[in-house]
């Protein structure tokens, strides 16, 4: 196996008058700024109006760019809109059209998702916003499939984020993509994020368990389970292990994640095995064991079924041959 330097990624940013500043920042931070172990990317903020631009709360931006600085982007982000019920411009649209058609991957975070639709990108695709415009959303664009559970989904080439702070999980996987889970994860850890949500993870929690000796055991469990995915593991065994009933761990669990405990053990799972499969040379049977997987078939299975590639593809994509 030979390893070959990636090439670098060139991310383009589209900002606009009264955008949000923190919408904006999100994908600033994470591909504008240098940060230790990842490598240089191209990067550039537009605007289909290049100039000064005001922001949300009252202070001035200035954009150099125009457009045709999504000619040559490897990665074109809306980072939200300012007014859904407001039609994008039609140059910004026919440019992300075009970016689209010459194999740029477009990107539509919370409400930027409605710049999308209006592009026509999202027909007869899967796609996610932000929460609460969730029924809005669908009722003006029926032809698209919106799930409001998930934090990101990707398809053809096409992501959709969540609300706010799911943009910077977006962003993270963006990265991951191309540079793998250890420059991913590095950069998470210096902006003190986690480093790794899975997209189908659920973007609003509507009533988190308060703080009680429940939620610290809970709390606690997390660690254990990350620390032991090799063990076989069922809803009995761990509700046993933090002394509840099955009923009450089931419930308590659905309430602190958003999830199933079956389904948040999954999600874990297959992240431990990306990172292996990044970041070792182990062989698919081992990874297989460490993972907690019973053979190599069932990982490959369940791993193919989340990510649409088999271990040893996933593998080729971020390392190389």
């Amino acid at each position: 196996m030979k390893n070959h330097e990636p090439t670098p990624l060139s991310v383009v940013v589209i900002a606009f008058d009264r955008i949000s500043p923190f919408h904006l920042a999100v994908p600033c931070v994470v591909f504008g700024e240098a940060h230790p172990g990842c490598p240089e990317l191209k990067f550039k903020v537009c605007a289909a109006a290049p100039g000064t631009l005001r922001t949300s709360t009252g202070f001035n931006i200035t954009i150099d760019y125009g457009l045709a600085a999504l000619r040559h982007a490897d990665i074109v982000i809306v980072p939200s809109w300012r007014d859904p019920a407001e039609k994008p411009p039609a140059p910004l649209l026919k440019a992300l059209t075009a970016a689209h058609s010459r194999g740029a991957k477009i990107v539509g975070l919370c409400l930027g998702a409605y710049v999308l639709a209006e592009a026509g990108l999202l027909d007869g695709l899967s796609a996610t916003t932000h929460w609460a415009y969730a029924t809005d959303f669908s009722k003006r664009y029926p032809q698209i499939n919106l799930d409001a559970n998930v934090l990101y989904v990707e398809e053809n080439a096409i992501v959709t984020s969540a609300g706010t702070a799911a943009g910077i999980d977006c962003c993270l996987y963006l990265l991951r993509q191309q540079y793998g889970s250890e420059v991913a994860n590095s950069v998470a850890r210096r902006l003190v994020v986690p480093p790794y949500r899975q997209g189908g993870q659920a973007q609003y929690i509507e009533q988190p368990i308060p703080e009680s000796q429940a939620h610290s055991r809970i709390s606690d469990l997390f660690d254990w389970l990350r620390e032991n995915l090799h063990a076989p593991h069922t809803v009995d065994s761990v509700a046993e292990h933090v002394n509840m009933s099955r009923r009450t761990f089931t419930r308590q669990f659905k309430q602190l994640t958003g999830t199933n405990f079956l389904s948040w053990l999954q999600a874990q799972r297959l992240t431990y095995v990306q990172r292996l499969l990044e970041s070792t040379d182990a062989s698919i049977e081992a990874v297989a064991e460490r993972a907690g997987y019973g053979s190599p078939e069932s990982l490959r299975l369940h791993f193919r079924r989340q990510f649409g590639l088999s271990p040893t593809e996933w593998r080729r994509q971020f390392r190389g041959e």
